[in-house]
């Protein structure tokens, strides 16, 4: 059995910040209707060494968290990513320390330590408007794309929603 963890990243407080941390409750709640042992489902406000720990002994990883881009955001996209893409948009790799490194870094350190980590990992990124404001509400555009990502992030685990009319 395929043992997959979903974890939705963010602080739930900060506006457009807690995206992930919604995606993960709705994919919580909608597989609280499926036997799906082999799904964790999580939330989690860390980065880097310790997003890499929780994901020791899984074999899938689903990540989902908030996208902030320099050159100008467009609120509500949605980007499928992979790790390498992932290792595209990170910052420059060599001036990473312990209290600040990167997933990529502890990743490859992972790896690098034989640690049992997954094969593949998945990250589903909102482009957001404000992460900066206290609100447990999202912006319009972002909440208007929490259903869109939950059926993606349900999807990926072969979960088909069916609609009764």
């Amino acid at each position: 059995m395929t043992r997959t963890l979903v974890v939705g990243l963010g602080n739930p407080i900060l506006t457009d910040d807690g995206v992930g941390v919604k995606v993960a409750y709705e994919v919580e709640r909608t597989l609280a209707s499926v036997d799906r042992e082999d799904v964790t489902v999580t939330e989690a406000s860390v980065g880097g060494l310790r997003l890499m720990e929780m994901m020791i002994g899984y074999d899938r990883v689903i990540l989902v968290d908030a996208l902030t881009r320099c050159n100008g955001n467009l609120p509500g996209k949605i980007h499928r990513m992979t790790l390498d893409d992932l290792r595209n948009i990170s910052p420059t790799q060599h001036s990473a320390c312990a209290h600040d490194t990167s997933l990529v870094t502890a990743l490859d350190l992972g790896l690098q330590m034989g640690l049992p980590l997954p094969q593949e990992i998945s990250i589903f990124a909102i482009e957001v408007e404000n992460v900066i404001d206290f609100s447990e509400e999202s912006t319009p555009a972002v909440a208007a794309v929490i259903p869109e990502v939950t059926e993606a992030v349900l999807a990926e685990l072969g979960v088909t929603l069916v609609c009764t009319v």
